[in-house]
């Protein structure tokens, strides 16, 4: 104490805690810091206390049961999977949805079918997906049209669904034109090259052979041409064509005549005029030539050459003899 009675008190405070030692009230105005940190930590705690109530939250009802069935599905997944098995699975799906389908009224219970000659009936309707589980309501018509003209003696088809339970199916078929030889192999071919079957059989025989490589799309015009001329049409055994470029026609009796590039009509107009007036392709000969426009060339077997050379030789010596 000082001498008036007094406490002797230092005039400055260096913490806060010095004046609750006194008895003096806090003032959080008065000390910033010390509130500050005193309110953020009442507000970490309020947080974590709210975070803490949602960890020990129960979780709500039906979600182990989910989850058993999601872990049940993946394992059969994988199952079938592993195991090859989906093309089954999809097959069973599509027969039990069809099943359903044709239950309620959507089966299949007739089948309209037009225009097939070459493709048999059993044929068209298995392409097209027409089996006896398949319903109308599940039928693609458009997948089925598409897998129709898959088959290369379909040119066109249409596939029209008649609600409830009726199938229409309409078939365009392509002709058998030519036969067609590549590399030694036989063809069946329509008239825009379309490869129909890669073999002959007996009834294709008398169709026209065309032979070597593009042929097959050059046919159409260049036999269209020759079929003005009935009587060379007639002795013709195939027609080739020589470095995709142009035809030479080989004869029944083994004669070549080699045509020219661009329009034959002219050559053949020649080769007509020669038969009739000489009797050229009755003549002991192997091939005739037309690619130049102003002359034709023949050319002699080799025992009618040598038949023409023994000719002209005895043809000499008489005349050397009568000369003498």
């Amino acid at each position: 104490m000082d001498g008036g009675g007094r406490l002797d008190q230092p005039l400055m405070r260096s913490r806060p805690d010095a004046a609750e030692d006194v008895g003096a009230p806090f003032d959080g105005r008065s000390y910033p810091r010390a509130f500050e940190r005193f309110a953020g930590f009442t507000n970490y705690r309020r947080r974590f206390g709210r975070w803490r109530s949602r960890i020990v939250r129960a979780p709500p009802p039906g979600v182990g049961i989910a989850a058993s069935a999601l872990l049940l599905a993946a394992t059969l997944g994988y199952g079938v999977i592993a195991g090859g098995h989906v093309t089954d699975v999809v097959a069973w799906l599509k027969d039990a949805r069809d099943e359903a389908a044709s239950a309620i009224g959507f089966g299949i219970a007739a089948v309209s079918l037009t225009g097939p000659k070459e493709v048999s009936r059993e044929d068209v309707l298995t392409t097209a997906g027409v089996t006896g589980r398949a319903s109308l309501l599940f039928l693609d018509a458009d997948a089925a049209r598409a897998r129709l003209m898959a088959n290369p003696w379909i040119a066109d088809a249409a596939v029209l669904k008649l609600y409830p339970d009726r199938l229409q199916i309409t078939v365009t078929e392509r002709q058998a034109f030519a036969l067609w030889q590549e590399n030694g192999r036989l063809s069946v071919i329509a008239v825009d090259g379309t490869v129909l079957e890669p073999f002959v059989e007996n009834r294709y025989r008398s169709l026209p052979l065309v032979v070597g490589r593009g042929a097959e799309l050059q046919a159409k015009d260049f036999l269209a041409v020759v079929d003005r001329y009935p009587g060379i049409r007639a002795l013709v055994r195939a027609s080739i064509l020589v470095a995709q470029r142009r035809w030479n026609l080989r004869l029944t009796n083994g004669i070549d005549v080699r045509l020219p590039e661009g329009d034959v009509a002219p050559a053949l107009d020649r080769l007509v005029a020669l038969d009739r007036e000489k009797k050229l392709l009755s003549r002991d000969i192997v091939a005739v030539d037309l690619r130049l426009p102003d002359r034709v060339s023949v050319r002699l077997s080799d025992v009618a050459a040598q038949a023409r050379e023994d000719a002209l030789k005895a043809k000499d010596k008489k005349k050397k003899g009568g000369d003498a």
